[in-house]
């Protein structure tokens, strides 16, 4: 008894616990599914807590407040919560409101529970985030990217903060050829804009962050804009894309990938749906937003969390902490044991690391297909990504009308399509061929089950119609009268060939293109070293030049500094000299030009600061004139004779164009409209004899060896310039069509083949092949360029540098002739000034020069006037010599004297 009345005197007021109602508060935008999963999830901990050891014995009474955007409004509800004495608050979704939320709360030790995606995630004191952390996601997105071998893609994104989860994404550019490209999603409702700049850009890899508000508006007008093919792949960043309806873009083989939270086949999940089936209001746990189940879970931990405080201290809420300005004591232990728990709910795995981020969470990696969204593998922290093994490719339906079939396959030899086996020993049955369509056959029945026999078609002949009598040849001949079940090898599907037989759903999507002879090298110009500036420069160089260089002239004369004593001996000269004359003007900015420099110095400020400035000026032109020389005397540069199939008309280089005699090019050239292709099938047909060969193999060795551009299929042409490296394509395609395996009219086989064909393009087999068959066997890659290599540098020649000692010949050959020159010149008026013979003068500058010994040269007189001329302080020569009439008087003085 004594030991009870200590504690009543000394223990406080909320000895008792919480008391019988914990009071917790949730601010939410609308009474929507997120509002629901919290107060049902309350209800749970209410209904359970008596039956679970785990949940407090409490009452729960969970109090939604329904908010706008407006931090004020906000902020009175909070304070609302406060004075009541809230346990916890959970939300708001905005990311405005949720932080002064949070602010409020870290003042007054409140825990503040999130299930939001934030973009800026800190862990403040009384802040819990159940949202799976940003970066955590951005690695997941990278590993995506890098399992789909991805080269280049496209990141489309709602705002700036969604680029934050796109970080690691765009870390993944780098020059090797990994290209990334960002576009923002415009504001709504209509974002074709954009999704066709997507579309024009050519990339078929796109990683979509929006929001999931807007995010069925944006995939409806993908599709609308042509971005939903099979020839797209996307990565939704959103975890809510199983919420959405895909149904639209099930059929359209777009490659759709993304994540969830939710696995709505987890027992966990389904119990929890099914314990509040007529109250969610969806029709299934897929439906089910991940911050919905995240909210649900949330309270969850919180119960737990509140149930373990409850035994491990005696505690109670406080009241009017908002008007008070106070805090709650308990708030921080509450938020470190919710903080420290472990407990699985709709969204897995619940646990926080030592900053209080989610982590060791898992997501479920989800693809579309023609069933709709599937389960493809599962990431976590400690594994990554694990993908579920593929199941194996056989289709029930098709196992009823092919299993045990045999089919007679015609094929042709024709590479790479079929082809003789290359075997040292002889090879019988289907042994004896292999090639890409023999390869497709034998898929196809590893899918469907059926058996098969190849058949050569000897003449190669594929088929085509006879216009007069009606009658079909080759191929189709032999599928139209029942002799062959199938025929497969570079065969078009054709408006006419579709009326007489079925083909399949295309295995290979190709065009016909140009084929033409790499372009050659141009040849070195002999001024290939003016090369690196255009002639606008060199010609504005001159003009700086003659500018500049009068300038210095001008300004020499103008400063005072620049007039100097030309004899320091003379205290007080009559006469002043500069050394910025026309001439010297003129070398002083040659030389700078050249970086060789000058005897001249400029003495003045302002001289200075216009030889400084074209100082700068020349080191700049130099550098750069220095840096493109050499690219531009070792790279050289290629001639192209043709760029399309227009050039080809009335070309002036002599070019001579044809297709193959017969078959889907030669009938495309028939049948167009287009005028260019129109006169350029006239042209064949003038000259079908010489211009186009019998077979593609004729045409082929008509490119390598002549001058002519053969049409063809792109993918033929693909493969021959694999391996002749001195050929390739030209431009794009002139049209679009496809390969498929033809089959008798209304054959019941066709849907089950075309499923089959599309099962291998799904899966990477048909790429596999064609890889195989194009780019290594029989010589593929023999024409491959190396990558992240450097080719070694070429030798000059003098082609290249020619130029450079024509230069140096010339200005050599102008100084010899304006050498004599000078020298005739000064020789003449010597002769004149003293009356001698030019003859005898001349001869005596002569002797001199091939005195090779000589340094000095004697002044030249006239021995009859020299005294005369002596006096008027001139030479022969016409120099004037020092002092100009004026003769210093010189005092010496004895050291006694001083």
């Amino acid at each position: 008894m004594l030991i009870e009345l200590i504690l009543m005197v000394f223990l406080p007021s909320g000895i008792f616990g919480f008391g019988k109602t914990v009071i917790v508060g949730g601010l939410f935008e609308e009474d929507d599914l997120t509002a629901t999963a919290f107060r049902l999830s309350s209800r749970v901990l209410n209904d359970e807590r008596h039956g679970n050891p785990e949940l407090p014995n409490q009452f729960v009474e969970a109090q939604i407040i329904t908010v706008n955007n407006d931090p004020y409004d906000v902020s009175q509800s909070v304070c609302a919560l406060a004075n009541t004495g809230v346990a916890a608050i959970f939300g708001p979704s905005n990311k405005v409101t949720a932080r002064h939320v949070q602010s409020m709360c870290d003042t007054m030790e409140i825990p503040h529970i999130e299930a939001r995606w934030d973009s800026r995630q800190i862990r403040g004191n009384g802040l819990l985030n159940m949202y799976p952390y940003s970066y955590t996601l951005s690695k997941i997105y990278l590993q995506l990217a890098e399992d789909f071998e991805w080269k280049t893609f496209t990141i489309l994104y709602e705002s700036t903060e969604n680029l934050i989860r796109m970080h690691d994404l765009l870390k993944r550019w780098d020059r090797r050829g990994h290209t990334v490209t960002v576009r923002q999603l415009s504001e709504g409702p209509n974002y074709r804009q954009v999704l066709r700049e997507v579309k024009t850009s050519g990339d078929p890899n796109i990683v979509l962050d929006c929001s999931i508000d807007i995010l069925s508006e944006v995939l409806k007008q993908a599709q609308q804009v042509g971005l939903m093919s099979d020839k797209h792949s996307f990565i939704i960043a959103s975890l809510d894309l199983s919420t959405i309806n895909l149904e639209p873009y099930q059929h359209g083989g777009t490659n759709l990938t993304g994540l969830r939270l939710i696995d709505p086949d987890d027992p966990v999940v389904i119990d929890t749906f099914e314990k509040h089936a007529s109250e969610w209001g969806v029709e299934g746990p897929s439906q089910l937003t991940a911050e919905a189940a995240l909210i649900y879970d949330s309270v969850q931990v919180f119960g737990r969390a509140l149930k373990q405080l409850d035994d491990a201290i005696v505690a109670d809420t406080k009241t009017s902490l908002c008007q008070n300005v106070d805090s709650w004591e308990h708030g921080s232990s509450l938020m470190n044991i919710m903080r420290s728990i472990e407990s699985t709910g709709m969204t897995g795995l619940i646990k926080f690391d030592s900053s209080g981020y989610r982590s060791n969470f898992k997501l479920d990696l989800v693809r579309l297909d023609l069933d709709g969204l599937h389960k493809i593998g599962t990431w976590n922290k400690t594994q990554g990504i694990s993908y579920i093994p593929k199941q194996p490719l056989f289709d029930p339906t098709a196992e009823l009308s092919l299993r045990n079939k045999t089919f007679l396959v015609l094929i042709a030899i024709t590479p790479p399509y079929g082809m003789l086996k290359e075997s040292a020993r002889e090879e019988i049955g289907n042994e004896r061929f292999e090639g890409f369509g023999i390869d497709i056959i034998h898929e196809l029945s590893k899918i469907l089950g059926f058996k098969y026999i190849f058949e050569v078609q000897t003449d190669n002949v594929y088929g085509s119609k006879n216009s007069k009598t009606g009658e079909w040849n080759g191929m189709i001949k032999k599928i139209m009268e029942d002799k062959a079940d199938l025929a497969i090898t570079d065969l078009t599907i054709t408006a006419d060939r579709q009326e007489a037989v079925d083909f399949t759903m295309p295995f290979m999507n190709l065009g016909i293109s140009i084929l033409f002879r790499k372009p050659t090298p141009m040849g070195s110009s002999l001024f290939s070293f003016l090369m690196p500036f255009s002639n606008e420069v060199w010609m504005y160089l001159l003009g700086t030049y003659l500018v500049v260089s009068l300038l210095f002239f001008v300004a020499g004369r103008l400063c005072p500094a620049e007039w100097n004593n030309p004899y320091p001996c003379i205290e007080e000269p009559e006469e002043l000299e500069n050394q910025f004359s026309l001439k010297n003007a003129f070398w002083f900015t040659i030389g700078a030009i050249m970086q060789q420099g000058s005897e001249i110095a400029p003495i003045g400020m302002s001289t200075r600061m216009m030889a400084g400035s074209w100082w700068f000026f020349t080191l700049i032109i130099v550098s750069s004139y220095t840096a493109n020389l050499a690219v531009f005397l070792v790279v050289e540069s290629k001639q192209t004779l043709i760029k399309n199939a227009g050039d080809l008309l009335n070309n002036s280089h002599g070019i001579k164009y044809g297709a193959k005699v017969s078959g889907s090019t030669t009938d495309f050239f028939k049948a167009t409209t287009d005028p260019t292709y129109s006169a350029l099938n006239d042209y064949m047909q003038k000259n079908k004899k010489e211009v186009m060969p019998g077979t593609n193999d004729a045409g082929v060795q008509k490119v390598m060896h002549e001058k002519y551009a053969f049409f063809m299929e792109s993918s033929t042409i693909t493969y021959e310039a694999e391996r002749k490296c001195n050929i390739t394509q030209i431009n794009g395609l002139l049209d679009a069509k496809g390969y498929g395996i033809a089959m008798k009219k209304n054959s019941p086989y066709r849907n089950s083949l075309s499923t089959g064909i599309l099962k291998l393009q799904e899966t990477g087999v048909l790429k596999e092949l064609e890889n195989k068959w194009w780019k290594q066997k029989r010589g593929g890659g023999a024409c491959e360029e190396k990558s992240g290599g450097t080719s070694d540098a070429k030798p000059l020649g003098v082609a290249n540098v020619g130029g450079v000692f024509l230069v140096l010949a010339v200005g050599v050959a102008l100084s010899c002739i304006y050498t004599a020159c000078e020298l005739l010149w000064a020789v003449g008026c010597t002769s004149i000034k003293e009356n001698v013979s030019f003859v005898d003068e001349i001869k005596e500058e002569l002797k001199f020069v091939v005195k090779c010994s000589a340094t000095t040269k004697p002044v030249r007189r006239r021995k009859a006037s020299s005294h005369s001329n002596q006096s008027n302080g001139e030479d022969s020569n016409g120099a004037s010599t020092p002092p100009y009439g004026f003769v210093p008087t010189v005092i010496t003085t004895s050291p006694e004297e001083k």
